[in-house]
């Protein structure tokens, strides 16, 4: 049996080639405009065949009849049974002239060279798209009945798929798959493509939440997906049953699934938050189409959405097809598919297989340079508080990764130790002792950065005050107010302001500034220190937005409570779990690499949204805080030394369940 196929390349294609070759004394021809021997060298041994089996023949879907040579066409003439034509472009984002030649075109020069070649019978395989967007059920023997068929992808679909019914000669048969998604054994996907448009979002999900909390989503339409292996094992089927010429066959699931329903699916298998309460998109449906159009023309809204669209990964133009709105009956394929014994499986029993493989070949994060050498290497960074805990920990960090180290802190002495530690690692460090609370010698920091070492190019405002003392015990000291503003803000605000210019000309930058969990629990006894750092978080989202189509990019660290110098007056913090300094200097690095708005444990999070959702309860939980650990001794007023307190069983709980946070 002899076989031609266009696309054998491809993600369908390779695995269709493959199924054929199984058949015994099977032969494949396959167009391919790449005669690189490696190429073909790799698919010969894919398919575990040589070329005597499987056949290269040059051509181009784009030329007439394929652009074969004569004498290659002459060969082929009357010796093939099967033509398959897979070649297309399944990819939305693809632009209409792009889909219209590969789509369109490439189907009618494919009709032509199988008709000269003398084809027995033909294969088109099409897709669902051929329907468009229509409102109802489509049945297999339905075409011309298919509307909403604006968008390009649709478009050609359903003309490529006329060209067949109205212009080849030649016994044909039409498939038409659903939304194809990886091999349900192996996971196995060549490219993102519908679903896997949203497991980007999910992981971003599953990072700020934990899986048991709760999130928003849509319910959409009901989207219908197929596994690759069950849609090569159908055309390896159909194609060869008797008497089913002139047919369609729709290669579809019979229960396809709400979009809400699946993308929950999606997040089990990714360990993501479940989307318990979903929004039904069809509710958006009331807007006419021209009060839409008229303002995605505004440039702040369409700004807007593209940027939205591009962070979570998604094509500008995808949310049109969350409320799908066609089912498609596939009675005829099932009633000859079912003696084979070939089912579309269950979705829940594969999805962590799909998830599985996309995280760890697909996930477009794979490809950035997630190194921070590749972040930092030649670049200027520059830490205040450089000399000890958090800070000395990242500056090790960068150093290590090839930056030019620079750390700033006020006290001669301990610099001149970083320094020497550096130095015995064989690091070098810049050193400079400044004190952020000073305006002056801010200035004078700035200047001399900028003529020794040419500028800053990467600005962590680490330095930092903190006091714990409740606001009752601070009747008489607005000192420890001003003390926080001085250091954690106004000094933070200074540097960063002093780098700004230099950074805006050089169209780079990025300033990093390490803020605090309290930020977002609002935690008690940290007023002073709260408050300072809450007017950071407030500078930075501005300057954020002011900055953000200059190049100069801003990173919030909400930092959980670490194990530093600076918690050792509180001897209650030496009997619960912190993150060590190397912990929270990963989380700088996290920064450096992947530049994002904010940084925050999940705890972090949760105590944000508690507070925004439900004040009085969060309230209740801080409130029931402050009362259960007391003031240190240093709050108190009472000399140090004394032995810290035993904790309590519920201080103990209540410490390991809340790791991270102020109290």
């Amino acid at each position: 049996m002899n076989y031609f196929i266009t696309g054998a390349s491809g993600f369908i294609g390779k695995r269709l080639v493959k199924k054929l070759l199984q058949r015994p004394e099977a032969v494949v021809y396959f167009l391919t405009r790449s005669t690189d021997p490696e190429k073909i060298r790799a698919l010969h041994d894919y398919w575990g065949v040589d070329a005597t089996r499987a056949v290269p023949v040059a051509g181009d879907l784009g030329a007439p009849l394929l652009g074969v040579a004569k004498a290659q066409a002459t060969k082929l003439k009357g010796k093939v049974q099967h033509f398959f034509h897979l070649a297309a472009l399944y990819d939305l984002k693809a632009d209409a002239e792009e889909q219209q030649r590969a789509n369109v075109e490439g189907t009618r020069n494919t009709v032509q060279f199988a008709a000269a070649i003398g084809a027995k019978c033909f294969h088109h395989v099409s897709s669902i798209a051929a329907a468009g967007l229509y409102e109802g059920v489509f049945r297999e023997d339905m075409f011309d009945e298919a509307e909403n068929l604006d968008h390009p992808y649709f478009g050609t679909k359903h003309e490529s798929e006329k060209i067949v019914r109205t212009e080849c000669k030649l016994p044909w048969r039409i498939y038409r798959p659903a939304v194809v998604v990886g091999d349900s054994q192996s996971g196995e996907m060549d490219k993102i493509d519908g679903p896997y448009y949203f497991f980007k979002l999910l992981q971003k999900l599953r990072k700020l939440l934990p899986p048991w909390m709760p999130a928003i989503g849509l319910e959409g339409g009901r989207i219908n997906l197929v596994p690759v292996d069950y849609v090569v094992a159908a055309l390896d089927h159909l194609a060869h049953v008797k008497g089913e010429d002139g047919k369609c066959f729709h290669l579809v699931d019979p229960q396809p699934m709400r979009v809400g329903d699946t993308l929950n699916i999606f997040a089990r298998a990714g360990h993501a938050p479940q989307m318990t309460l979903r929004i039904n998109a069809a509710l958006l449906g009331f807007i006419p189409r021209g009060v839409k159009k008229s303002l995605m023309a505004l440039t702040p809204v369409r700004r807007i959405r593209n940027a939205i669209m591009a962070d979570l990964g998604l094509p500008a133009d995808i949310m049109q097809f969350i409320n799908y709105p066609t089912r498609f009956d596939g009675r005829e394929a099932e009633r000859l598919l079912k003696p084979a014994g070939i089912t579309v499986p269950r979705l829940e029993d594969y999805a962590w297989r799909l998830w599985d493989y996309w995280e760890r070949h697909l996930d477009p994060d794979l490809f950035i340079d997630h190194t921070l050498h590749g972040q930092v290497k030649g670049r200027v960074v520059v830490i205040t508080g450089g000399s000890s805990g958090i800070g000395k920990a990242a500056a090790l960090k960068v150093a290590e990764a090839g930056a030019v180290t620079v750390i700033v802190a006020r006290d001669v002495e301990k610099l001149e130790a970083a320094k020497a530690e550096f130095a015995a690692r064989g690091l070098t460090v810049h050193t400079y002792s400044a004190d952020v609370s000073d305006e002056a010698q801010c200035a004078a920091l700035v200047q001399r950065l900028g003529a020794e070492l040419g500028g800053v190019d990467i600005l962590i405002n680490n330095a930092g005050r903190s006091i714990r003392r409740a606001i009752e015990s601070s009747y008489d000291r607005f000192h420890d107010f001003e003390r926080c503003m001085q250091v954690n803000y106004f000094g933070a605000l200074r540097l960063t302001l002093g780098v700004l210019p230099q950074m805006t000309k050089k169209r780079r930058g990025h300033v990093i500034n390490v803020s605090s969990i309290g930020v977002l629990t609002n935690a008690p006894r940290f007023s002073a220190y709260v408050a300072s750092k809450s007017a950071l978080d407030g500078f930075t989202r501005c300057a954020a937005s002011e900055y953000l189509d200059r190049g100069v990019v801003f990173t919030t660290i909400n930092m959980p409570l670490v194990r530093t110098p600076m918690t050792a007056p509180t001897k209650l913090y030496e009997q619960v779990p912190m993150l060590s300094p190397e912990e929270a200097a990963d989380m700088i690095v996290d920064a450096l690499v992947h530049k994002p708005v904010r940084i925050a444990s999940r705890l972090g999070v949760f105590g944000q949204v508690i507070h925004a959702l439900a004040p009085k309860v969060a309230q209740v939980i801080m409130n029931t805080t402050f009362r259960m650990f007391p003031d240190s001794s240093a709050a108190k007023g009472q000399k140090d030394g004394a032995p810290p307190p035993q904790p309590s069983a519920d201080q103990i709980a209540y410490a390991q369940l809340m790791r991270g946070i102020y109290f």
